[in-house]
């Protein structure tokens, strides 16, 4: 079976969605950090997302955790991760579901 851009975007999404905030209890990609996901012909995903702040104790860690689980996906040929602070993240990024979650609804 030959995969395609639409199911491997599936696949990265619960990748990703694997990855935490240490400081919070939801997984990043409910969070509203992850601004985009491209997947181009050869099977590159590049991820362009943010923090919570650009003084967020995990700057380093966690986008290296992304690109890596991303990485480790046997279909993806390589994986990218920019970060980027425009638009800056805040609250209202984040799903029903994760607001649900902290007791902010």
């Amino acid at each position: 079976m030959s995969i395609t851009k639409n199911l491997l975007e599936g696949i990265v999404i619960d990748m990703i969605k694997t990855c935490y905030d240490p400081e919070i209890p939801v997984n990043i990609y409910v969070m509203g950090l992850i601004y985009e996901i491209n997947i181009d012909d050869d099977f590159n995903v590049e991820i362009i997302m943010t923090l919570t702040s650009p003084n967020c104790p995990v700057a380093e860690s966690l986008p290296a955790e992304v690109e890596a689980k991303i990485q480790g996906i046997k279909a993806v040929n390589k994986a990218h991760v920019e970060i980027v602070f425009e638009p800056p993240w805040h609250m209202e990024m984040m799903t029903e579901d994760a607001r649900l979650e902290l007791g902010m609804l």
